[in-house]
């Protein structure tokens, strides 16, 4: 057996060396500040913050746990608190046309002011508004217009009544009427008496009283135009007075916001909408039922109140604003309704602010997969983004059809920095299926997912360490626990060389570890605290591998760790269910037999294989062809199957152990049932590298352990995933006691040499093998079989 492909036990785990860790406890340590191993993060997320032109919107890409949020907060929180603070928004009823209520901007912190301004200004105007009307100089104006009316009327009458004397006929009026009535010793005459006259008399008193009514009619002709004239004379009064009470409210409020020209016209539109509408404030004669205080107020309120839509009074610098629930009306704003009387009805006072009224001038935050979620939410965030505006709409009426009448608030200029926080595979698709997405999105901050593993690197980690220790109130830890995660972080990357930046997971490992140490009541996190946190979870999650490896136990699945056999093997495999991984063994079978069919995948056939596992089989075609039948056909039939899989099965890293288990069932040469391989192959049977490797190997490693180790099992595995391992403790204990091996090939040749237990073969001048070789073997079995199809 070649005996150069057996890993060392140092190759096996790649330990963290105390000396590096220059301190006894993280108490002595400086904090970590910043964001460990993210600089190509920093730098992207610089830029982006830093470049003020359209469309330089962020998307901080990366894998939960990295930090990734708290990366993004961080870093704009920083930036935002050294810039200029934007201005105030409120929206005023739009006097002209309240369905169109007017957005007005104030530098920050005045709209508050205006706020108080404009109820002050109502304030005032209740109150000087109806002692105007109750004046003696107002009351004495309004007499004389009365007067005046009066006195035109009084005169027509008076014609009247002379003609009436002189036919001896009464004017009365009654009930603001006037009639005639014949008049007898000073004494109008009532029905009986009038009927008893001569009917000379009564044809004359009927004739007279007609031509008085005639005349009276036309006295009276002008009578409307007089009241008219006498109405307008009132209203211009009443505007007058009006005017004169409130115009030495609003001029100081003029002359503060001179500089802001859109309020300065609002403030004449409402000094105007005052004087015009003074009556239904102050209340008009003809009104059924009098104007309360409580009724002015909520008019003046309803109608000239101000709402404040965003006050950045108390934001220091830039508003960095994020949104947990990005719906629609809690991104954009929303136009609230009250029911009255069984009525929906609604004002600009009911309209609200969303998340961009509130970030406008500044940053928003998003997750990338909760906008998503959201109807409606992504498109007219685009379009906001475009027109760089803000509209207050209900998109929900445009499809399910019903409308109510509604407000149209007038739309607020935006200028807002978004920030997009989601996973790889959302900005990839954004990429490739929406166009607009590239312009607007401009900027990625792509989160590393690990760091290499130098000796700054792991002095930062443990700062690191010790700063999360510090924010979830944890004791400190000593320098050997700290090394002990600075192995299980290499762990987590795969990779000797490499530390992790799931920073999430670290705080979850450390809390667990500050657990145990209570529990043991130590001051401080020591190494035997993490491993008891380590085994705990492993424990807590380690149901299902159990089942698995109790089914192999009692035989339900068939898998041999002794012995020989031939065209069957041991694969290893990886089972992923959540966030809990683990490997286990799996048989691998092969059977060969004269034909034309070439290698079948029962996998594929029976649609369980998956993509990357069929080309793996089909490669193994491609090396068969290119190894052993340079100078003939190639003309088999054969049969691979993973037994006992019920699932589907994907990877290629199976594709070593079966060409092994293919060549062992050509050739009838046994597999060592000791050993277990996994590795992918290419055509010219070069070994590469697979995922998972610390996982299978282990996973092996437990079946044996559990069945007694012998000193003759172990794994076979790519060189090239040698930097991956990892492994536990005792597996590399056990590889050190000779009790178990670990092999890395790099080519199928010597995972033939350690499976058959003899010489794979050197290829000669000739093309030929050299004899009695696995090779050699192979060739020779492969004409065989070729030479037999062919006489058939």
């Amino acid at each position: 057996m070649v005996t150069e492909t057996r890993l060392t036990p140092e190759q096996l785990y790649c330990s963290c060396d105390p000396e590096l860790l220059p301190f006894k406890t993280t108490s002595t340590l400086e904090p970590f500040s910043g964001f460990f191993g993210q600089s190509r993060a920093i730098e992207a997320m610089d830029f982006g913050i830093g470049m003020r032109r359209p469309g330089y919107n962020l998307f901080v890409m990366g894998n939960p746990h990295t930090g990734r949020f708290s990366f993004a907060m961080e870093n704009l929180k920083a930036v935002a608190k050294k810039e200029k603070k934007p201005g105030d928004w409120v929206y005023l009823n739009n006097l002209s046309d309240n369905r169109n209520p007017l957005s007005i901007q104030f530098p920050a912190g005045k709209a508050q002011q205006f706020k108080r301004d404009i109820k002050n200004i109502i304030e005032g105007a209740l109150t000087e508004m109806p002692a105007a009307f109750e004046s003696p100089t107002y009351q004495r104006k309004k007499s004389k217009i009365e007067r005046d009316l009066n006195k035109y009327y009084d005169q027509a009458i008076e014609g009247v009544e002379r003609d009436a004397r002189e036919h001896s006929i009464a004017v009365y009026r009654d009930a603001g009427s006037i009639g005639f009535t014949p008049v007898a010793d000073g004494q109008a005459m009532d029905e009986a008496v009038f009927s008893q006259l001569p009917e000379d008399i009564r044809d004359a008193f009927t004739k007279a009283i007609s031509n008085l009514e005639d005349k009276l009619n036309e006295s009276l002709t002008g009578l409307p135009q007089w009241r008219r004239e006498a109405a307008e004379k009132l209203k211009n009064l009443d505007r007058d007075t009006t005017r004169q009470a409130i115009a030495p409210l609003f001029q100081p409020v003029k002359d503060k916001y001179a500089n802001i020209s859109s309020v300065a016209d609002y403030l004449s539109e409402m000094e105007t909408s005052l004087v015009k509408n003074c009556g239904e404030i102050v209340g008009d004669d003809k009104l059924l039922e009098p104007v309360t205080d409580a009724t002015r107020r909520s008019y003046m309120e309803s109608n000239y109140g101000v709402n404040l839509l965003v006050d950045n009074q108390k934001t220091k610098g830039a508003p960095v604003v994020y949104e947990a629930h990005p719906s629609y009306e809690n991104l954009f704003g929303r136009v609230e309704y009250t029911s009255e009387m069984g009525a929906l009805s609604t004002s600009y006072k009911l309209i609200r602010p969303g998340a961009l009224h509130q970030a406008n001038g500044g940053y928003l935050v998003l997750e990338a997969e909760k906008l998503f979620e959201q109807p409606f939410v992504y498109g007219a965030l685009k379009r906001a983004l475009k027109s760089h505006e803000i509209r207050i709409e209900s998109p929900a009426s445009e499809y399910t059809g019903i409308s109510t009448i509604t407000l149209i608030p007038e739309a607020i200029p935006l200028s807002v920095k978004v920030v997009l926080i989601g996973a790889r595979n959302i900005y990839y698709l954004l990429q490739e299926l929406d166009h607009d997405f590239e312009k607007m999105f401009r900027v990625v901050v792509d989160f590393d997912e690990d760091v290499k593993r130098t000796p700054q690197a792991i002095r930062n980690y443990a700062r690191l360490m010790k700063t999360l220790a510090e924010e979830e109130g944890l004791a400190p830890l000593t320098r050997r626990a700290v090394a002990r995660l600075v192995e299980h972080s290499s762990r987590q990357a795969e990779d000797q060389e490499l530390l992790s930046a799931h920073i999430g997971e670290l705080v979850d490992l450390l809390c667990e570890a500050n657990f145990k140490r209570i529990k043991e009541e130590d001051e401080l996190i020591n190494a035997d605290h993490v491993e008891m946190a380590l085994n705990a979870k492993e424990r807590r999650t380690s149901r299902m591998s159990e089942k698995i490896e109790e089914g192999i136990l009692n035989e339900t699945v068939l898998i041999d760790t002794e012995g020989e056999a031939v065209g069957k093997s041991n694969g290893l495999t990886v089972l992923q269910v959540g966030d809990v991984a683990f490997g286990t063994p799996a048989r691998i079978t092969a059977t060969v037999h004269p034909g034309s069919r070439g290698i079948v995948d029962i996998e594929r056939e029976v649609t369980l294989g998956q993509p990357i596992h069929s080309k793996g089989v089909l490669i193994l075609s491609g090396f068969l062809g290119h190894q052993y039948a340079q100078d003939f056909t190639l003309a088999i039939s054969a049969s691979i199957a993973l037994e006992q899989s019920y699932g589907y099965v994907d990877g290629d890293s199976a594709s070593l152990a079966e060409v092994c288990t293919l060549l062992s069932a050509l050739t009838h040469i046994p597999i060592s049932q000791n050993f277990a391989t996994t590795g992918s192959i290419n055509q010219y049977g070069e070994v590469q590298a697979i995922g998972g490797v610390n996982e299978k190997i282990e996973g092996f490693f437990n079946l044996c352990k559990t069945r007694g180790l012998n000193g003759k099992q172990g794994v076979i595995v790519p060189k090239a995933n040698v930097r991956n391992l990892m492994l536990k403790a005792e597996v590399v204990e056990a590889v050190n006691q000779g009790m178990f091996a670990v092999h890395a090939v790099s080519h199928v040749d010597e995972c033939l040499e350690i499976l058959m237990g003899r010489k794979a073969g050197r290829r000669k001048d000739d093309g030929s093998f050299t004899q009695r070789s696995i090779n050699a073997q192979v060739v020779k079995r492969l004409k065989e079989i070729s030479e037999a199809k062919s006489e058939s």
